[in-house]
């Protein structure tokens, strides 16, 4: 039966490739089929399908190397977990419909072959769904290392002044990566006087008052200056309403203001140069 089961998907792997595809843009989330153009789309139908039969003739090193291959793919592709498992179940009842359309499968043989097809497609989906979970895993993984990297960036605007501009909310996970992002920065820039902006942070509560204060503190013990901008006015009320002190870190209303502060601190300032007639 298994033999049977294969000749079929060799014999009529056209056949099952457009049936498939049909069906999978009528049954599939539009957005997943809409992602990419007509061409891309039947490309990956077609690499899906051969996976499939690739089952059959491969060793299972070889097979677990391609399905590895194409979750990275289809992770990168944007197709969700649901289209994959629709894929799966889409494929089993082309293969069921044919054969029993062609009576090589009927009343008398139906238990044999579901039993044999059964055992195909069961470890099949196993295989696929726990490479592309691991897949989209570690892709989320990155990405959130890669996020986490960007969301709290040290960035040199003169000589000895250094900025870190802040948007978002601030957890205690991001707030060790600020506390670090400020220590390495300000020893790698050679920063005197350091800004953290604020302007962009929604809600500062204890916690995220906490968070900050301890970095200006951190700052401090490494030699250099920290001032906290972009204080704003439902900002500063909240602080004096949840008694908040502030009183060892020097604060302005905006970063324009935090800048010409930071350049008097290390004894230079901006001048207006009038234009030569």
């Amino acid at each position: 039966m298994r033999k049977l089961i294969f000749n079929y998907v060799q014999t009529h792997k056209s056949e099952i490739l457009g049936e498939w595809i049909n069906r999978m843009k009528q049954e599939a989330d539009e957005r997943a089929v809409q992602t990419m153009s007509a061409q891309m789309f039947t490309k990956t139908s077609s690499e899906f399908i051969e996976l499939l039969v690739s089952n059959f003739t491969e060793t299972e090193e070889e097979f677990q190397s391609k399905v590895t291959g194409f979750a990275e793919k289809i992770v990168r592709l944007g197709w969700p977990l649901t289209v994959i498992t629709l894929g799966l179940r889409i494929f089993d009842h082309i293969i069921t419909d044919g054969m029993q359309e062609e009576e090589l499968v009927d009343h008398h043989n139906f238990m044999e072959f579901s039993s044999e097809f059964e055992r195909w497609m069961f470890p099949l989906y196993n295989t696929i769904i726990d490479a592309y979970a691991y897949t989209w895993e570690r892709t989320v993984s990155l990405q959130k290392i890669a996020l986490q990297e960007l969301s709290a960036p040290l960035i040199p605007v003169f000589e000895k002044i250094s900025v870190m501009p802040l948007v978002g909310t601030i957890d205690t996970e991001r707030a060790k990566q600020i506390m670090e992002n400020l220590l390495d920065g300000v020893v790698k820039h050679r920063a005197e006087v350091v800004l953290i902006d604020i302007t962009g942070v929604p809600v500062v509560d204890t916690m995220v008052a906490h968070h900050i204060i301890q970095a200006a503190d951190a700052v401090r013990l490494v030699g250099a200056k920290c001032m906290i901008v972009g204080i704003r006015p439902e900002i500063a009320q909240t602080i004096v309403t949840l008694g908040i002190n502030l009183d060892q870190v020097l604060t302005t209303s905006t970063l324009k203001k935090g800048i010409e502060k930071a350049l008097e601190m290390t004894e230079r300032k901006i001048i207006e140069v009038e234009e030569e007639q």
